[in-house]
């Protein structure tokens, strides 16, 4: 529940609080979310010069780099990241955590050129292979670069703390999901397993996002990139399964579904989103399908969409009694991440 300064002000014509009341509640509640990532343009600026610099090194690298060879690349990740962490005590020092997660994210995210030149220096590396390609080419020869990157986040997560740089970890993660089949299998074109691995490996992930927001007892988010990559690892791979069979497609809906219902109960709009992505495609399916021709297809499906709207009316009549309810049989640890979402 977020309370605007509108709000206050209503409260005040209403007598709930006189406008001393609401000037200092405002000042508190102003103090104690200007550490908490938001949609303002401070934050904005912060991100943004962040993911610029961070991309900078890894997404956006460009083959002039390979020039410095194996050592020289390995030592200017090193000094970049002993600026980064340099910058991060400088920002914590200083009460700024959001620049100081950003600095921290950025050393983390050097560790994989790191590991690949020192890689090239030993001669470890079959030529031919450039560090741009960690990002674009699924290969199992990565993961050295991932374990190490996923072993230099969780150094820097137990030194400082800072949400943003779960960020990290979890696109590490959903890079392994990627490059799990060529390295077990050594199957470089077994696109069916390979969906059935992402499916498999982003519901693990989702459920390790679940057990930290549980786990969670501060204002700190650590759960939010989990749960992104997690849920993007497991639609993707659901949504790329191949089936001729209305019965799984069906089934496939109601997964979706499922996922938006989860997505309500944690107030987590990325299932909400990728949820609803999935269910628009299978109603994308019957329209264009099923019932191609059919003339009381778009009046049946207006029907049901009035039904949805009408439920949630009821249901908003009776929420408070029905929630209750539910928490009532549920362990007391999802009660209390429940309870924490919803304030």
């Amino acid at each position: 529940m977020n309370v605007s300064r509108p709000a206050l002000t209503e409260a005040v014509s209403k007598d709930l609080l006189t406008a001393s009341q609401a000037d200092a509640l405002w000042s508190f509640l102003e103090g104690r979310s200007k550490d908490t990532p938001s949609f303002r343009f401070t934050h904005i600026l912060y991100y943004l010069g962040g993911m610029i610099a961070i991309g900078a090194m890894s997404l956006f690298m460009n083959l002039g780099w390979e020039r410095f060879g194996g050592w020289g690349l390995f030592f200017i990740a090193l000094a970049y990241a002993g600026a980064g962490l340099w910058l991060t005590e400088y920002f914590l020092k200083r009460a700024l955590p959001i620049p100081a997660g950003i600095m921290a994210t950025f050393a983390v995210a050097l560790i994989p050129l790191a590991v690949y030149g020192l890689q090239v220096a030993m001669g470890w590396w079959p030529k031919g292979e450039v560090y741009r390609d960690y990002h674009r080419i699924i290969d199992w020869r990565w993961m050295f670069m991932e374990f190490a990157t996923l072993a230099g986040a969780a150094i820097a997560l137990w030194r400082y703390k800072l949400a943003f740089l779960v960020m990290p970890v979890a696109v590490t993660l959903w890079y392994m999901s990627m490059d799990l089949v060529p390295f077990l299998f050594n199957e470089d074109r077994d696109w069916d397993l390979r969906k059935l691995v992402s499916l498999y490996f982003g519901l693990l992930m989702t459920l390790l996002a679940f057990w930290v927001d549980i786990r969670t007892r501060n204002d700190n988010d650590y759960a939010f990139w989990l749960y992104l990559f997690g849920v993007i690892a497991f639609w993707g791979g659901l949504s790329m399964l191949r089936s001729d069979s209305e019965l799984n497609k069906f089934i496939y809906l109601c997964t979706n579904l499922l996922v938006i219902a989860v997505g309500a109960m944690l107030s987590r709009r990325v299932f909400a989103v990728f949820g609803g992505l999935g269910a628009a495609g299978y109603l994308g399916h019957l329209a264009h399908t099923v019932f191609r021709d059919s003339l009381l297809f778009p009046f049946a499906l207006t029907a049901i969409g009035l039904g949805v709207v009408y439920l949630g009316i009821v249901w908003q009549r009776h929420e408070a009694g029905i929630t209750l309810k539910l928490r009532g049989v549920l362990p007391v640890p999802l009660r209390e991440l429940m309870t924490r979402r919803q304030e």
